[in-house]
């Protein structure tokens, strides 16, 4: 049995401490916050959606990008102050324009592997996440957005995804409560949406039912590396009480023969300090979540799952009284100031499209860990015993369980080997 400490305890720091545990591994998550899922994973767009995997490198993205700049209320907002970091991402952005193609195929079939095993893995568990298999309705204002979109549908079905066009009159049919006038959508019958925190918590309770240990309110300072081989010895990681801890123990080291880097955002310095360069820039996203009982008419939010292709939002229903609204990607550094001018037109959107209000609701802000290709870094490091599992951007939850049972693997295999 090998001991595993895994920094981080989102959603992927968690699955991966699950499947670890399922090799008979001894694991321990180390969480700065007082619960795990307290960051990204907290209130996502709620959706396990491999109709979204198209990943975004294309001539099309720059253009709006562009053609937003200065848009306080735009659904893609970069900020153009210089930082050596955000345009050396960019760079790599824009050379990845050439994989547009073989990254969306393949994040598909991630998308596809990771829903099965989180729905397996949620029934044998017990999970209670707010989940609804309804499936993931897109929809469209516009016919030249449309037709673009057959294009990118035909990419998605190569991917083996299930998802097939509807009429204007489907769309009401299939989806009720939409208000709107819309050319076309999408429908994919087989996506599903929920509540990424209570999975996620839900998921450290059966790890920890297999033996995982969770060290919350605790920082990472350090990390040292014994030589530069697999049998140069471990891994040393020393500890001390965060900013939120409620125990005041005195730093500490802990030994472990691996360390698994799943931090997000955080991931970019954490791998500085241990020799690799992983380009992980932090895109804000945005969310609001709409109580409905306060709601006069509260059978006017919808359950089937939407995602409109002009706003770049997402919805999710959660349970009876909760309706999540999620969307914008932000250039901005790791601010995570919940800005009023970017919570408006999640608000606005919302009574644009039903018989809703919206007053009631709770806003939150988000830093997705993008890499410049848009794909998960789910590999070893230099060194023999780090590894990474890590970038997923705005499909965390979609692919956690697929990248999760692939670094699990690759971790086994190379300290058993």
């Amino acid at each position: 049995m090998s001991k595993i400490c895994i920094i981080g305890g989102g959603i992927t720091g968690v699955t991966s401490a699950y499947a670890l545990a399922k090799l008979g591994h001894q694991v321990t998550v180390i969480e700065r916050h007082l619960k795990p899922a307290m960051e990204t994973s907290f209130a996502n767009g709620g959706q396990l959606s491999a109709c979204n995997a198209e990943v975004w490198n294309q001539v099309a993205t720059i253009r709006k990008g562009i053609k937003w700049l200065g848009k306080a209320d735009a659904p893609l907002l970069l900020n153009p102050s210089f930082s050596m970091h955000k345009y050396s991402w960019l760079y790599q952005f824009v050379s990845h324009i050439k994989d547009y193609e073989a990254n969306t195929i393949q994040t598909v079939k991630l998308a596809l592997d990771a829903r099965y095993r989180l729905f397996d893995v949620a029934e044998q568990e017990g999970i209670d996440f707010d989940l609804e298999k309804k499936g993931i309705l897109h929809f469209f204002h516009n016919d030249a957005d449309f037709q673009t979109a057959k294009k990118v549908n035909e990419l998605l079905c190569k991917g083996g995804l299930d998802r097939y066009a509807v009429s204007p009159e489907e769309i009401k049919q299939i989806e009720p409560a939409l208000k709107g006038e819309y050319v076309g959508g999408f429908y994919t019958p087989d996506d599903a949406t929920g509540d990424i925190h209570k999975f996620t918590n839900g998921l450290a309770q059966a790890a920890e039912k297999l033996g995982v240990t969770f060290k919350v309110g605790t920082d990472v300072t350090d990390v040292k590396l014994k030589g530069s081989t697999l049998q140069d010895g471990g891994v040393t990681l020393m500890i001390q009480p965060s900013e939120e801890s409620l125990e005041q123990f005195e730093a500490h080291t802990i030994e472990a023969d691996a360390v698994l880097i799943c931090g997000g955002v955080n991931s970019y310095q954490l791998a500085e300090k241990l020799g690799d360069r992983v380009n992980i820039y932090p895109v804000k996203g945005y969310s609001i979540t709409v109580n409905l009982e306060a709601e006069p008419n509260k059978e006017n939010a919808p359950w089937v799952s939407l995602l409109d292709e002009s706003a770049k939002i997402v919805t999710s229903r959660l349970g009876e009284n909760r309706f999540r609204v999620a969307g914008t990607a932000e250039f901005n550094g790791y601010n995570r100031d919940i800005r009023a001018d970017r919570i408006f037109p999640l608000l606005q959107w919302v009574r644009t499209n039903f018989h809703l209000n919206a007053c009631n609701s709770v806003p939150w802000s988000g830093l997705r860990p993008m890499t410049p290709n848009l794909m998960p870094r789910v590999e070893q490091g230099r060194h023999p015993r780090v590894f990474y599992n890590t970038g997923h951007g705005h499909l965390g939850w979609t692919l956690s369980m697929a990248t999760a049972e692939i670094i699990s693997q690759s971790i086994h295999q190379q300290l058993a080997g």
